[in-house]
């Protein structure tokens, strides 16, 4: 099974711009994500995708791999698609390029879901994370998922769901951008319309569950601070720092 990782990433982001160029301890954010990613060595390649000149050089000058968009995409799994179209390739990896902590072990667990899949019945595996901070879960900037008893995705919102309609022992997970699908599902995904849901919430997992796609979703208990905002991107180097002085 031939497994890649892709790494989507624009220069232009509504909430926080030229954030992936951004310093994170001494590197730029895509560049450590891309260090993060690499360093797994789950991965028979890493690439970053992006249609920007500064993230392309970025990458390429440090050593990495990189491929430039040819066309203007919605979202990042349209631009991987397109990258992967003529690759041969079982898996690919959708990580998000401003989630500079992925680790190891929740990816592997990701790919173990394909592994154990011998009738191939699911298109797309992600990660999610329990939240119990009321303001974590109220904030719109976290993606909340709902999952049935066997842990496929039922809904994706930026709203927190469930709503407790009454005091109760509601749980809450975030999901964490990062996904893995088999090349024919994403494929198939870059050719369905956007539908009215992922219009609303401007949330791309939303099309996969409209189209009835599969989502595996796997929890984890590492640590995930996406940057989407000025504040994430201090708390992120706070934590770079512990743990360059714990060093």
């Amino acid at each position: 099974m031939k497994v890649i990782a892709m790494i989507p990433a624009r220069f232009e982001a509504s909430r926080f711009p030229g954030k992936l160029m951004k310093d994170l301890a001494g590197k730029t954010v895509i560049l450590r994500t891309y260090e993060a990613t690499k360093n797994s060595n789950l991965f028979d390649e890493v690439y970053v995708i992006t249609d920007s000149d500064l993230i392309y050089n970025e990458i390429i000058s440090n050593g990495g791999k990189a491929i430039k968009s040819k066309k203007e995409h919605e979202s990042g799994s349209d631009r991987i698609a397109e990258a992967v179209e003529n690759l041969e390739v079982d898996i690919v990896v959708n990580v998000q390029g401003d989630e500079p902590f992925t680790q190891t072990v929740p990816l592997k667990n990701l790919l173990n879901v394909f592994k154990s899949d011998v009738n191939k019945q699911i298109d797309i595996a992600s990660l999610m994370l329990k939240m119990e901070d009321d303001e974590e879960i109220n904030n719109p900037n976290n993606v909340k998922v709902v999952t049935d008893e066997n842990n496929f995705a039922m809904y994706f919102s930026r709203s927190p769901i469930p709503y407790p309609r009454e005091k109760s022992t509601a749980i809450y997970y975030k999901h964490i951008g990062i996904y893995a699908f088999r090349k024919d599902a994403l494929l198939k995904f870059t050719k369905l319309p956007m539908n009215r849901l992922e219009a609303t919430e401007k949330l791309e997992n939303l099309r996969f569950l409209a189209n009835g796609m599969t989502v595996k979703m796997v929890e984890t208990n590492q640590i995930a601070i996406g940057i989407d905002t000025p504040e994430d991107l201090e708390k992120a180097n706070a934590i770079f720092k512990k743990k360059i002085v714990k060093k």
